[in-house]
């Protein structure tokens, strides 16, 4: 089980890469086995070209290390905060994408202007407070960590990501996989919203009735988009409507 969720943490990372959201040894992802509460992530500062499956780092979910002869991202604590906290969550990607770490940077939400944004987000990607002096000088990383449950509700699916302020996004899902793909999508929509504003800096949120319309289609108890979790998810996958 460990050897296949190490290669699916090294093809998440390798994937942040691949859609552009990370530079040089920038970012990270996790998974975690929920089963043994065992994670795994990527190690700090090797170049991805040169990550492998056994490059993965096997920590507890306080942190020690239990499998691997590297030191696991700097970034680790704040994941285990994330995970200690929201049983839901099973993988974790952090990026310093451009688009949305200008947002974070800003401290500034990215409001909900448009469909493609209902469909992941059931309101404004967040953004937390700062952290304060103290803070940043005590556990710098898990402080982090708490910042971001503080600036969350329990529902992690209504919100599957959150810019932090001054820093950049992070992005969760139930499984690793899923975490980069919202990662990737957070990406496209602080995209999107800086151009909307450019475009029209007077521009306002989308009606809460097509904002709810689009986020319970898909993720609503009456859901009915893409295919049955049962049959055929293959055109879900492809995010055909």
């Amino acid at each position: 089980m460990l050897q296949r969720l190490r290669e699916q943490v090294l093809e998440a990372n390798l994937e942040l890469v691949r859609r552009g959201l990370v530079l040089y040894t920038f970012g990270n992802a996790s998974g975690i086995s929920r089963q043994e509460g065992l994670v795994v992530i990527k190690p700090s500062g090797v170049p991805y070209k040169d990550l492998r499956p056994e490059h993965m780092v096997v920590t507890d979910l306080e942190g020690k290390t239990v499998d691997g002869h590297l030191r696991p991202s700097s970034d680790l604590p704040t994941h285990l905060v994330l995970y200690n906290k929201f049983p839901a969550i099973g993988g974790v990607a952090h990026t310093h994408s451009e688009y949305a770490t200008a947002w974070a940077q800003a401290r500034k939400p990215i409001p909900c202007f448009g469909t493609t944004h209902a469909d992941y987000f059931h309101g404004d990607v967040p953004v937390t407070p700062e952290l304060t002096d103290s803070e940043i000088a005590n556990e710098y990383e898990k402080q982090t960590g708490d910042v971001i449950v503080r600036a969350l509700s329990t529902d992690t699916l209504a919100t599957p990501g959150i810019l932090v302020a001054n820093h950049g996004p992070f992005a969760w899902g139930p499984d690793v996989r899923t975490a980069v793909h919202n990662a990737v999508i957070l990406e496209s929509l602080a995209r999107m919203a800086y151009f909307t504003l450019g475009i029209n800096a007077a521009a306002q949120p989308v009606s809460s009735a097509l904002h709810d319309k689009h986020y319970l289609r898909k993720h609503g108890k009456n859901a009915y988009y893409g295919q049955a979790r049962d049959t055929d998810t293959r055109d879900k996958d492809k995010g055909q409507e």
